[in-house]
């Protein structure tokens, strides 16, 4: 017996913190809110120290290897003389890491506190119950070992296909059969070349968030979110596993029973490229008193697999999914908010589930190619483009259109990353794109000439009181442009495109034009990374 649990000590998860104690307390006991950090002995801490490092090595190690192979294979020691030595050493490095894990095992087991948290991990892998699940939501722990809460197989979803769920793919050039042939023939290295870059350094520029050595710098950041989202607002932490077999984190935080008006809505967050629940964006709608669910992207923290945006959208669809199955909300109770990358997985979310009440995205753009090409060179245009269409074809605004929820737009004034040119240019920000995008598919017929060069204007203004100026110069009249459009809507009863606006003079089409903008878009004076304050959350504009 003995033996055994020193074998579940030897390959059981790290221990990071106990959130609070298992053991029910006593009637005249206060209940400890706060929690406390794992006090590993001085065995298994100075064994875990000297295998993290060894990870840590492993990690550096394997991101410069194209470098290091290169620089082995110029001096010479990638021969069979010069490789037999180095096996043997690898050989003996591997032997001491091994005796360094059994001594953290032995550590462990001379632990009571472990001993106590390995049990309890051991009786809800046998018996998944709420209460041994509450029990182990005491612990915070290596997230390979949670056992799963809910699977995307546990309900019936027509929206799957063989690959996963459905995506909108970029439309193929069309080509005569010899001509076709021909140009696939002289193509192919360069889709070769397309899956090597994106495969390596590609995704990983894209999704920064998903590099090891860039999660092990902010484990303590993210282990102390962690503690505040459990031992102050009383979040659930849950696995669900995608229908690609990926596993991924959530929080959840309900606000259903404390009485407010915001509490029964449910926000789900999408984070940006390097962003975690533990300290992302859901701390905006945390501070408005909404329900809130958080996840990380595939590779982020405790969520495995790869961010490619087939893996993404399967881990958006099994959150959903989630929400609607196992935390009982509808989905006209649900309002997807995301930040800056996070726009694929939301908007792919209301096209995908049309009943979602309301979209926000913050800090977001209309495509990733403009993005792309502006920081690779010239010379790489016709592979960068292959590249994102093939591999990371994040097409939030074609997915926006197919949308007939409300949205809200929200502009950075001085965004540095989602620009084309530089902070200083707010003409350059894709959100203005992604918000002429969606304006010109919902209102065509306001959206003309006209209309456009007036939404320009505005979208070029400098400053909250010359953005003020420009409406006032064009004599908006806010409560015509709202009577005109419930109007049509009260008569026609079509969805999106509508075709108001058809048989209007000039003047009223860039007053309709500017109305629309400043109903779909506000704007925030700060940079692509300062967290959005609760006062400029808000429900998108609907008639």
């Amino acid at each position: 017996m003995a033996g055994w649990i020193w074998f579940r000590c030897l390959f059981g998860p790290s221990l990071n913190r106990t959130h609070r104690s298992p053991d029910p307390p006593r009637p005249d006991a206060r209940v400890a809110r706060r929690g406390w950090p794992y006090q590993p002995r001085s065995l298994e801490k100075h064994a875990d120290s000297i295998l993290g490092w060894a990870s840590a090595l492993w990690s550096l190690s394997y991101y410069s290897s194209p470098l290091l192979l290169c620089y082995l294979y110029r001096k010479g020691y990638i021969c069979s003389s010069k490789l037999v030595p180095v096996s043997q050493y690898v050989g003996t490095v591997l032997v001491c890491l091994l005796g360094m894990a059994c001594l953290r095992g032995w550590g462990r087991w001379r632990n009571s506190e472990y001993l106590q948290f390995i049990s309890i991990l051991e009786e809800t892998r046998r018996n998944h119950t709420q209460n041994n699940k509450k029990k182990l939501a005491c612990y915070d722990f290596d997230f390979s070992h949670w056992p799963a809460d809910f699977s995307w197989n546990e309900v019936s979803n027509p929206k799957l296909s063989k690959g996963g769920v459905s995506l909108l793919k970029p439309e193929p050039r069309h080509r005569g059969t010899a001509d076709s042939f021909l140009h696939t023939v002289r193509t192919v290295p360069c889709y070769i070349i397309s899956s090597l870059v994106a495969h390596s350094f590609g995704r990983r520029m894209l999704y920064p968030g998903s590099v090891g050595l860039l999660q092990k710098a902010m484990r303590p950041m993210l282990q102390q979110g962690q503690a505040r989202l459990v031992e102050e607002l009383s979040g659930q932490r849950s696995k669900l596993v995608a229908c690609d077999g990926n596993e991924i984190d959530t929080m959840f935080i309900d606000r259903r029973r404390e009485g407010g008006a915001n509490g029964k809505t449910l926000v789900i967050c999408c984070e940006g490229n390097a962003g975690f629940y533990e300290v992302g964006c859901m701390n905006t709608p945390l501070e408005g008193g909404y329900s809130v669910l958080g996840w990380n992207h595939p590779g982020f923290a405790g969520s495995t697999g790869v961010p490619w945006p087939q893996n993404e959208a399967n881990a958006m669809d099994v959150v959903i999914q989630f929400a609607v199955h196992k935390l009982g909300y509808q989905l006209s109770d649900i309002v997807v908010y995301a930040w800056s990358i996070g726009g694929f997985t939301a908007s792919w979310a209301v096209m995908s589930y049309p009943e979602i009440r309301a979209l926000v995205l913050d800090a977001s753009f209309d495509d990733l190619l403009p993005l792309a090409l502006k920081v690779m060179p010239d010379s790489w245009r016709p592979l960068v483009t292959y590249t994102v269409r093939q591999y990371m074809n994040l097409n939030n605004a074609e997915q926006l259109c197919k949308y007939q929820g409300p949205v809200l737009l929200i502009r950075r004034t001085k965004d540095e990353i989602i620009t084309t040119a530089g902070p200083e240019d707010i003409t350059a920000n894709r959100g203005n794109d992604l918000l002429m995008r969606l304006l010109q598919f919902r209102y065509p017929k306001i959206m003309t000439e006209e209309g456009v060069a007036s939404v320009r204007r505005w979208l070029a203004a400098g400053s909250p009181l010359e953005e003020v100026e420009l409406y006032s110069s064009y004599e908006v009249d806010d409560d015509w442009c709202v009577s005109v459009l419930q109007s049509y809507q009260t008569d026609a009863h079509t969805p999106f495109p509508w075709t108001v606006g058809e048989d209007m003079t000039p003047e009223g089409r860039r007053q309709l034009a500017l109305f629309l903008a400043r109903k779909y878009m506000r704007n925030f004076e700060a940079t692509h990374c300062t967290p959005l304050p609760s006062s400029e959350f808000h429900h998108p504009w609907s008639l």
